[in-house]
């Protein structure tokens, strides 16, 4: 345990909201934690690719919207080979070092959301995410875990970020055993908060992409071993089924924070 968040004095419930893809979304970022006790962020701050408008991001913002457009066709067809190499010629005719233009734009983004961040924010990575940068921009309000617990208004909360490795390759994938040691590391808790799904096909489905994500078999496990009250994440933008129960523990996809701009809210 690292943190505490009491219950507010005077409160007689508390109110946490929780959010997961913000991917930019500063606007509706600013106004998440309104009326809340805490907000908690399941990751993917950044916005490299708007596959809902392909104006917006990173890519575009680099590359236009017509190399945008035949990226989103080639992913979307699951030619992901054929993706990566056409977007390794448009690297090698940018002029300038891929890594240092992405983390540029990045830490552009990233210094406007964190700003935006209430506190207390308790915040863990997405797969897209950058890890290594969130410690410069977190203020004093915001608390960064991953594989780590904390206590918000008297019930335990435990945090495990980033994504399983797939062909997208995005920044914060990792081998499934290294996953697995942060789920087994965060224990018994009530409330268990990940970026990614458990292995579960109706929650790992995405039905506008027409695709399976990756979600864990090391968290669905952990689940019905440990019995949390609920499992909390993201990451399937437009899940087949946002809720459902595993034995006594309510699964929830919070949502996709960039379209809907609102908090999935947790009340006791």
């Amino acid at each position: 345990m690292i943190a505490m968040a009491p219950t507010p004095a005077g409160n007689t419930t508390t109110r946490v909201h929780v959010i997961s893809d913000v991917h930019g979304n500063v606007r509706d970022l600013a106004r998440a934690g309104e009326g809340a006790d805490a907000l908690v962020c399941l990751g993917d701050l950044v916005l490299f690719l708007d596959y809902a408008d392909h104006s917006r991001g990173i890519f575009p913002d680099l590359f236009g919207t017509a190399n945008a457009d035949r990226v989103v066709e080639l992913r979307t067809a699951r030619r992901f080979t054929e993706a990566r190499d056409f977007q390794a010629r448009l690297w090698e005719g940018a002029g300038g070092d891929r890594r240092a233009l992405i983390e540029a734009a990045v830490r552009k983004q990233y210094a406007e959301m964190f700003a935006a961040f209430p506190t207390p924010t308790y915040a863990t990575y997405g797969n897209v995410d950058m890890p290594p940068l969130w410690h410069e921009y977190a203020g004093p309000g915001t608390t960064v875990l991953d594989g780590q617990r904390v206590e918000i208004g008297g019930r335990v909360f435990g945090f495990v970020g980033g994504g399983l490795r797939t062909p997208m390759n995005t920044p914060y994938e990792i081998g499934d055993e290294e996953y697995a040691a942060k789920i087994e590391a965060v224990g018994e808790v009530d409330v268990l908060c990940t970026h990614i799904p458990p292995e579960v096909p109706e929650l790992v489905y995405d039905t506008v992409a027409r695709r399976f994500e990756r979600g864990s078999r090391a968290l669905l496990d952990a689940i019905r071993r440990t019995r949390p009250r609920y499992a909390l994440f993201g990451h399937v933008h437009q899940p087949l089924t946002r809720r459902m129960r595993i034995g006594a523990t309510e699964c929830v996809n919070v949502g996709h924070f960039a379209s809907t701009g609102r908090p999935w809210v947790l009340q006791w």
